[in-house]
């Protein structure tokens, strides 16, 4: 049975409890460990471990990154973990279940620094990597030992001892054959993990494992599975996929197949955006129109930034409001052209808004763009709303001022009644 140290990377005896090398415990073996080759790399709570790797006061205590006393968790360590706290609770609930935590407000772009950083050493193991997310891709390994002069196994050990060394954060591993299970996989031994999944395996490793282990089986889904008697994969592993999908729908099928490990899925890389999106969090509940709509202005002009620098523009607009009560609901509408204009995705989400302004309370707002397509079939000339044209041409203008002169050297206003609104946003 092949065996591998992750820690000098050499050969060593299978089942041994440490590396007869160099006394390391981090050993893998499985007898399939130099035959597979699909991969997923998750960095280990991400936001929190770079926060710690910046300010060693908060290595050895709880961290939560996220929005403050009123917004949610966006991730938290694992000493954190450890008391109950969960990406996307309450930050309320949060603080209540570990009150010593350290909390600090999110750095987008120096997340999204760190992450590409690891994408780019991820590269140097292979061209096929999918993102996604900030801090997680898939990685298709086959054919690069010819390369690389060793087994794809090894080069993941090689590439987290990098990205530790390097980078200064950790990440875990899932090797597999398909996509799927390498997911599964990395999920194991979090912190630090590397975890496998072989062929010969597959039925039995997933037999007693719970149906929400199935990608895409969420609390409504679980709940129905539950009422009709199915709470383990094993029980669909028995059941024919023409009756799944006249129970489920389409996805039945997806039961029938990810319950026995069939994943036909490839590694894409550079996978296209499906959306491009901002959202904020207030501090407070939020039912004035005036502050929502501000809010959405800003939010708007944040998207049409993200989609011009990406050449992209969207054929939908997305409102998204979350009521005090934490019921989430989004709103969509189709244009008749796709936009990449900040005036364009703010007034359309304005009177998406406006349908929703019933006395409730908001405590998010986000707006965004779908079904997205290449900037030169965007924003035509407007034959019907006369000053659509003089507002794109003051836009362009606009943007041209601030590509030179930067970000703050021009600030749109919004004006209601004779009074100018310039409220910060609260970013999340």
């Amino acid at each position: 049975m092949p065996a591998l140290c992750r820690d000098c990377f050499s050969p060593t005896k299978p089942g041994a409890f440490r590396c007869a090398r160099c006394g390391s415990p981090r050993v893998v073996d499985h007898p399939e460990l130099d035959a597979l080759s699909i991969a997923h790399v998750d960095c280990d709570a991400f936001y929190a471990t770079i926060e710690k790797r910046d300010d060693p006061a908060l290595r050895d205590v709880p961290v939560i990154v996220g929005g403050g006393k009123r917004g949610v968790v966006s991730t938290a360590c694992y000493l954190a973990r450890i008391r109950g706290v969960r990406s996307a609770m309450p930050m309320f609930k949060a603080l209540e279940a570990c009150p010593e935590a350290v909390v600090v407000k999110p750095n987008m772009e120096k997340y999204a620094r760190v992450g590409r950083e690891v994408r780019q050493l991820m590269g140097e193991l292979t061209p096929m990597v999918e993102p996604v997310s900030i801090d997680e891709a898939f990685l298709d390994l086959t054919g690069t030992e010819r390369l690389h002069k060793a087994a794809p196994a090894v080069m993941l050990a090689r590439f987290a001892r990098k990205v530790e060394t390097e980078i200064g954060i950790t990440i875990s591993v899932g090797l597999s054959h398909n996509k799927y299970l390498a997911k599964v996989a990395s999920d194991f031994e979090k912190p630090r993990g590397f975890s496998v999944i072989g062929r010969a395996e597959t039925l039995t490793f997933l037999a007693d494992k719970p149906v929400t282990m199935i990608w895409g089986v969420g609390k409504a889904l679980a709940a129905q599975l539950e009422r009709d008697g199915i709470r383990l994969i094993g029980q669909l592993q028995t059941m024919d996929e023409t009756d799944l999908m006249r129970r489920y729908g389409v996805m039945g099928q997806r039961l029938a197949r990810l319950s026995r490990g069939d994943d036909n899925r490839v590694v894409t890389p550079d996978r296209e955006a499906k959306s491009i999106s901002a959202e904020t969090t207030f501090d407070t509940d939020v039912a004035d129109r005036r502050r929502l709509e501000q809010t959405l202005f800003r939010l708007a002009e944040k998207v049409s930034a993200r989609a011009k620098k990406a050449d992209l523009g969207g054929h939908t607009v997305v409102l998204k409001l979350k009521t005090h009560d934490f019921k989430l609901s989004t709103r969509n509408r189709r244009l008749g052209d796709p936009t990449r204009l900040a005036d364009r995705i703010y007034r359309t989400g304005l009177d998406l808004l406006g349908r929703e302004l019933d006395g409730r309370k908001f405590r998010l707002i986000g707006i965004g763009i779908a079904d997205l397509v290449a900037a030169d079939r965007c924003d035509p000339p407007d034959l019907v709303d006369a000053d659509a044209a003089k507002r794109a041409k003051a836009e362009a203008a606009i943007d041209a001022i601030r590509a030179k002169f930067g970000g703050a050297a021009v600030e749109k206003g919004l004006v209601f009644g004779t009074k100018r609104i310039r409220e910060p946003v609260e970013e999340e």
